[in-house]
């Protein structure tokens, strides 16, 4: 389904906030297909403004949700502003959220880094871990650092562990920001 389908979208920065999300609503039980809601990857919180002029109250109006890192707040402030949308009392207010500091940062505090590298190892990729983490750049960092920093070493592994690392969450657990923007577009 296409976002000019759909009923509702929520708009996220990247492939692994899509993955992670679209985890999270298939573990509550949520068929978000047959909701008629996307979940859509917008390249990069600069392009806020583009998305929400199309699909929003002043396009397509399909009702809309966000998640973004804390650090483009102000980018995302300035794209829903000049797309016709007032943040005086803040985004949420729209139904975006953001992560302090991003989803994989949240996901790693949620489970705890013990339980990210069960995942690690599950997935055959804890050696590979434990050879980044004996680089020199690395050594001496701490573990939780270490493995934010080792999700985004190669193409495709934050999209994977997006939906991973959700999936060995603990329901109770799920980042707020991630649990909002879900639950802002339900039925």
């Amino acid at each position: 389904m296409s976002a000019a389908q759909a009923r509702a979208a929520i708009l996220v920065e990247g492939w692994s906030d899509q993955a992670a999300l679209e985890a999270l609503a298939r573990r509550r039980g949520r068929d978000l297909l047959a909701e008629g809601i996307v979940v859509v990857p917008i390249g990069g919180a600069t392009n806020v403004q583009r998305f929400v002029q199309a699909l929003g109250p002043h396009g397509l109006d399909v009702r809309l949700a966000g998640l973004c890192d804390i650090a483009e707040l102000r980018h995302v402030r300035c794209g829903l502003e000049s797309a016709g949308l007032t943040t005086a009392a803040g985004i949420e207010d729209h139904g975006f959220y953001a992560c302090d500091a991003d989803l994989e940062d949240e996901l790693i505090r949620a489970l705890g880094t013990a339980a990210v590298e069960r995942v690690l190892d599950a997935e055959g990729e804890l050696v590979s871990f434990r050879r980044f983490q004996d680089q020199p750049a690395q050594r001496g960092r701490d573990l939780h650092p270490q493995l934010h920093r080792f999700l985004g070493t190669r193409a495709g592994r934050k999209v994977r562990y997006g939906a991973l690392l959700v999936d060995a969450l603990e329901l109770d657990r799920v980042p707020h920001a991630l649990e909002l923007a879900l639950a802002h577009v339900r039925c």
